[in-house]
């Protein structure tokens, strides 16, 4: 039986993850990049064993009142991803990135 994603907020850095379902995880994203203008933000997200990602993505997030936010499913019960805006800087938590666990 697959669990409910849990959700839960990195204030410090503007990341919060909110279950969206049984098999989404919705991230909002207020951090760096954020507070300092970008115009677009991605989150490049892999599934797995956190320092050997599988099925690597980079999405578009979407602007909302809330941050920039994006809905993702969990192909598996682990992701782990950060975050870069258009000119290519990198918002990776000090090089721990973050991770939601289904």
């Amino acid at each position: 039986m697959r669990q409910l994603i849990q959700g839960w907020s990195d204030t410090m850095k503007g990341v919060e993850v909110k279950p969206s379902g049984f098999s989404d995880a919705s991230i909002i994203y207020n951090g760096l990049l954020a507070r300092s203008g970008a115009d677009r933000v991605y989150m490049h997200c892999g599934f797995g064993d956190p320092k050997s990602w599988r099925n690597v993505n980079t999405i578009c997030m979407d602007r909302t009142a809330r941050g920039w936010e994006l809905t993702q499913r969990m192909q598996e019960p682990l992701m782990s991803f950060c975050f870069k805006d258009s000119a290519d800087h990198w918002d990776n938590n000090n090089g721990y990135n973050w991770t939601i666990r289904a």
